[in-house]
């Protein structure tokens, strides 16, 4: 394995190859993979491609907890590609994983070779010309929106999606009107939208939401997600109940149930 490659133990009893040079694995990646699992949808035996697919956490989250029949892992970086290919391989799901290097604008269902049941995303948050340019390309493809705006993976959900099909994302609350646009022009119908806050005192940090193709409008923002119960517990790594639920199963399930 080259040199800027790196190889870790995650959740689900998961092994993750990653790019040194690249985004390594995050919360918002782990919470939008329990997104997939929410009290209206039980997935199992259903296809999902997963946009910007990086070295492919999400499919893989998705594959250990035997959702979906078939994950198409679309990812434009060669070497993220082969990445996706190895964690398939090395966790034992290459059945069932599929990577597809190609631009997610022009990735159409003809490219998988059939339309998917649910589309996620966790896109590119800033625009190509915003902030300091990364010293590896990898990153900064992955930071900033070089191959591809919100509106590109919105796209492409609506065009791999099947009528009723579901699009999950993770955002960024400050640039929240650019994805409720992109969403409605792309006739994916927001309905259910979660805000993620470090602790009861912060400002939400990210946004979790659901659309639906061809869905009539009316849509709920739920409680928020509270990652801790406090400044100081959040800075000890002090899980709140919520978060600790989640991530204990990779759902958001109990979450809804509440």
């Amino acid at each position: 394995m080259e040199n800027n490659h790196i190889t870790i133990d995650i959740n689900e009893g998961l092994t993750l190859t990653q790019n040194k040079n690249g985004l390594t694995f995050g919360s918002d990646a782990y919470l939008l993979a329990a997104f997939t699992q929410t009290l209206p949808l039980t997935a199992g035996g259903k296809a999902i491609a997963d946009l910007g697919s990086g070295t492919g956490i999400i499919p893989l989250l998705c594959a250990e907890k035997k959702r979906f029949s078939e994950i198409y892992a679309v990812e434009i970086q060669e070497s993220f590609a082969e990445l996706i290919r190895i964690n398939a391989e090395q966790n034992h799901f290459s059945d069932i994983i599929k990577p597809i290097c190609a631009d997610i604008r022009n990735v159409k269902a003809i490219t998988l070779g059939r339309e998917v049941d649910v589309v996620t995303a966790n896109p590119p948050y800033m625009k190509a010309d915003a902030g300091k340019r990364n010293e590896h390309d990898e990153k900064y493809i992955a930071r900033h929106e070089v191959y591809g705006e919100i509106s590109d993976f919105c796209a492409c959900a609506r065009r791999i999606l099947k009528h009723g099909g579901k699009f999950l994302t993770v955002w960024r609350p400050d640039r929240l009107e650019d994805l409720m646009v992109a969403l409605r022009e792309n006739g994916l119908e927001p309905k259910r939208q979660i805000f993620v806050c470090a602790h009861p005192k912060a400002e939400p940090s990210m946004v979790l939401t659901e659309a639906i193709k061809g869905a009539n409008p009316g849509m709920r923002v739920t409680r928020p997600l509270f990652l801790a119960d406090s400044a100081e517990n959040y800075i000890n790594n002090i899980q709140s109940d919520d978060a600790r639920a989640i991530y204990d199963n990779c759902s958001f399930a109990k979450f809804f149930e509440l």
